[in-house]
């Protein structure tokens, strides 16, 4: 690693590069990655609104993950059910 009292600027042009891409053109960005990100801030790092009630859309938790997730279980559940008591029925 570079001295204690190096350049930033030879710093900032030894850091790793934001590995998106551009559409158009198809070359890399050339901005510094942020550290531990893969991509810079102009594409994407640290963006975004935080999950759950900290979101700044959040109403009732009727479409979290946690809630979306409980409701395919019960209605597996009640698929499983079904299919059993089909079984049920067929075999008497």
């Amino acid at each position: 690693m570079t001295e204690r009292g190096a350049n930033p600027i030879d710093r900032a042009n030894a850091a790793p590069r934001c590995a998106a891409k551009a559409k158009r053109t198809g070359e890399r960005c050339k901005c510094p990655a942020v550290t531990g990100w893969r991509v810079c801030r102009v594409h994407g790092a640290r963006g975004g609104h935080p999950p759950g009630a900290r979101h700044p859309q959040y109403r009732h938790g009727g479409r979290t993950r946690e809630t979306m997730d409980l409701r395919r279980q019960i209605m597996d559940l009640i698929r499983e059910g079904r299919d059993t008591l089909g079984q049920l029925a067929g075999s008497g």
